[in-house]
């Protein structure tokens, strides 16, 4: 493994890890729309640095499509391929209200959504980081 990829799959969880806690921070102050993007964030970052990791290069945003490109490294990672899956629905709804059939997205999300959006992934992120560790 080239260590460039190593080191880059370092900073994405970094990140990843921070996103998780600032969505912790969000939800715990009723910011529950922020919550579940930052949710999403988190296990998409998680996600990617898990490709970094093997020497790919990841992009795009959707969970669902990193999951399935993580399992073909991977297949143990199909346990959380439905569940993480779930994430998308708060990557465009949280931020726009043109992703919304009405209403905006502060008013649309509550606290049963950035507790479901928590879970998961912190899920995503405990499976990755058993997969790639604390390796540099």
């Amino acid at each position: 493994m080239k260590k460039q990829f190593k080191g880059e799959a370092r900073r994405w969880m970094m990140q990843a890890e921070q996103d998780l806690d600032d969505a912790k921070y969000n939800a715990a102050g009723n910011r529950h729309n922020v919550a579940c993007f930052l949710s999403q964030q988190a296990a998409e970052k998680a996600l990617k640095a898990f490709l970094y990791f093997n020497g790919y290069d990841p992009w795009g945003h959707s969970v669902a499509e990193l999951v399935n490109e993580c399992i073909k490294i991977n297949q143990d990672i199909a346990d959380i391929r439905k569940e993480a899956a779930l994430l998308d629905k708060y990557y465009i709804p949280t931020r726009y209200p043109n992703g919304l059939p009405g209403g905006i997205p502060s008013m649309a999300f509550d606290e049963g959504d950035s507790s479901r959006a928590l879970q998961i992934a912190e899920k995503v992120l405990q499976f990755i980081r058993r997969l790639i560790g604390t390796h540099e």
